[in-house]
């Protein structure tokens, strides 16, 4: 029978806090594999950021789902405004917690934009701790991917809900057939070409590496370090992608994470893709490869840029937390062991 979640705080000796709600939101140690997803599981769509204007987006994405075998459920606030945001703090946590806990829900996906990290002090980890689940987003849901990891061990899946095939096979063959599978770029030639001109991949210094792969949006990560919600970087994979941002702030926000100490801590880097991220205007500008170059080159460790990351039609599935090897002049990351279990 699964622990209940009054098991698991009772097991830590928390159980009289339940009705005070002063349960500990330390980081826990070790990597816990949410169960894979079988025919029929319940899927909780959640907004935990910006607000939803339209419906028809969200209708693709349930029957893209459902076309997985997947049953869907939207959060009860899902549609609600505050501003900017789909509903208060209150309603958007109130939502993921909701999902956390019903234990007929084995997938929450989550929406980006801007607010996820908003509600990292409200969400109920104990509980999601008591009842592992797929916890799948990217984009601002960084913060919940990471946060999440931080304080329960869970290995979270950065990355889109599968809408396309390519991404949907990905998906599957990771989470729901639990493959340690190989994640490397398509390599297509057009036939009006002579080489393949898509999804290349870029060595910045050759080499492999193993370690737990972390990291996400390099705004969001940058955005909440220095918080208690973010991991233990040492010996890690770091991989990082981001969207919409000017040179000059990529750069400022790498020198951020050199100066938190978090790239001297690193055994391997993943680039994945910075779309419409321009040189800006003005003298002069470094290009993306030398911002990486200045800033990953120096490290020494196994890098590469231009993985099927980010905000791009074809993504790769990330499982966060998870013990993985890097090729950097292949461009390949290698799950060590299944994602799930």
């Amino acid at each position: 029978m699964p622990a209940t979640r009054r098991d698991f705080l009772g097991a830590l000796g928390l159980a009289p806090l339940l009705s005070t709600g002063l349960v500990s939101t330390a980081p826990r140690t070790g990597v816990v594999r949410p169960p894979r997803l079988r025919r029929g599981d319940l899927v909780g769509l959640a907004n935990p950021a910006s607000a939803s204007f339209e419906t028809m987006p969200v209708e693709v994405l349930r029957e893209s789902l459902e076309s997985l075998g997947l049953r869907v459920r939207l959060g009860a606030h899902f549609f609600e405004r505050h501003g900017y945001f789909a509903g208060t703090d209150e309603q958007r946590a109130a939502d993921l917690n909701a999902l956390f806990a019903d234990p007929e829900v084995r997938m929450v996906v989550a929406s980006g934009g801007w607010g996820s990290a908003r509600l990292l002090p409200r969400l109920d980890y104990p509980s999601l701790a008591a009842d592992p689940k797929v916890l799948l987003g990217y984009s601002d849901a960084t913060a919940l991917l990471l946060g999440v990891h931080t304080r329960t061990g869970l290995v979270t899946f950065h990355g889109p809900s599968p809408r396309n095939r390519f991404s949907a096979d990905v998906f599957r063959h990771m989470v729901v057939d639990g493959e340690a599978v190989r994640l490397e770029n398509e390599r297509e030639i057009p036939e009006d070409s002579l080489v393949q001109r898509e999804n290349r991949i870029r060595t910045i210094t050759p080499g492999r590496a193993r370690g737990r792969i972390l990291g996400g949006n390099l705004t969001i990560v940058t955005a909440i370090t220095g918080s208690g919600y973010l991991p233990d970087w040492r010996g890690c994979i770091l991989f990082l992608e981001d969207v919409r941002e000017q040179i000059y702030r990529v750069d400022r926000m790498l020198t951020e994470l050199s100066l938190a100490g978090v790239l001297e801590q690193i055994r391997g880097f993943v680039f994945g893709q910075c779309t419409d991220c321009p040189p800006g205007t003005g003298y002069g500008s470094l290009t993306l490869e030398e911002v990486l170059d200045e800033h990953i080159a120096s490290l020494g460790v196994p890098a590469w840029q231009g993985a099927m990351i980010g905000h791009v039609e074809k993504q790769f599935t990330v499982p966060v937390g998870l013990e993985v090897e890097i090729d950097a002049e292949q461009g390949s990351i290698q799950l060590l062991e299944p994602a799930v279990l």
